[in-house]
């Protein structure tokens, strides 16, 4: 039995906050860094991610969660350097399904080790 794995393609909603941060960003000259655009075109084009880069996600997302308290953060009038990253990154929706893959992933890997351990031939088995 093939092994179950959570959809690689990022939903429509991680799509479109990259987008937005892409358009943000080349309004604004600011915001992100090479990763983050590279991140951003990938999420916007809906390309598979991997385990790896949604390790990255999860871990940038931990590491910048506080710059939503920063001033503009959310203002696209005058959008600052955090919230355009955060953007390009898959915004709020990125976030929570980068969270939710990577959970998961260690479920689907948990799952695979325990299926190693059980006896392959229950008439071997001691009876209760």
């Amino acid at each position: 039995m093939a092994e179950e794995r959570p959809e690689r393609i990022p939903p429509v909603e991680v799509a479109a906050a990259a987008e937005k941060g892409l358009k943000l960003r080349a309004q604004y000259r600011r915001g992100g860094t090479t990763a983050g655009i590279a991140r951003a075109k990938d999420l916007k084009n809906r390309k598979p991610v991997s385990e790896q880069t949604i390790r990255k996600m999860v871990s940038y997302f931990s590491r910048h969660r506080t710059e939503k308290r920063a001033e503009n953060f959310g203002d696209e009038e005058n959008a600052s350097t955090g919230y355009i990253a955060w953007l390009l990154w898959g915004g709020d929706a990125g976030a929570k399904w980068a969270e939710q893959h990577k959970k998961a992933l260690e479920k689907a890997k948990e799952e695979a080790k325990m299926r190693r351990f059980r006896p392959q031939h229950p008439e071997n088995s001691p009876n209760p």
